[in-house]
């Protein structure tokens, strides 16, 4: 597991923790990690492929509303399992391997989502 899959999966575990049918859309994702849309977005939809998210779109006129339409996402209940489990092996391997350094967790590939 990477880094960046490493803090999309633990913002989304915090909204899931604090209200399972709370939505996020991808703009509020990077603002929580801190990551850039284009390394954000290419995360949401490989999560969304593996079936540990599911994604509505806002239904909304976007002239109306001077903005575009909004694509929400939500953990699945089997994700945010997925999730914690995966997280859990990272940091396990991470602290196997001798910890950090200098402040900055070292990557962890997962076959098929990293």
């Amino acid at each position: 597991m990477t880094t960046t899959v490493r803090l999309v999966l633990e913002a989304l575990l915090k909204v899931w923790d604090d209200n399972p049918e709370e939505v996020l859309y991808g703009l509020q994702i990077t603002e929580r990690t801190g990551l850039l849309p284009g390394t954000t977005y290419p995360i949401l939809q490989r999560l969304l492929d593996h079936g540990w998210l599911t994604d509505e779109w806002e239904d909304l006129d976007p002239h109306q509303a001077a903005r575009p339409r909004r694509r929400y996402y939500r953990l699945t209940g089997e994700g945010a399992s997925s999730a914690r489990k995966a997280l859990q092996e990272a940091s396990a391997r991470v602290g196997a391997r001798g910890g950090v350094r200098a402040g900055v967790p070292s990557p962890v590939i997962r076959p098929g989502i990293a």
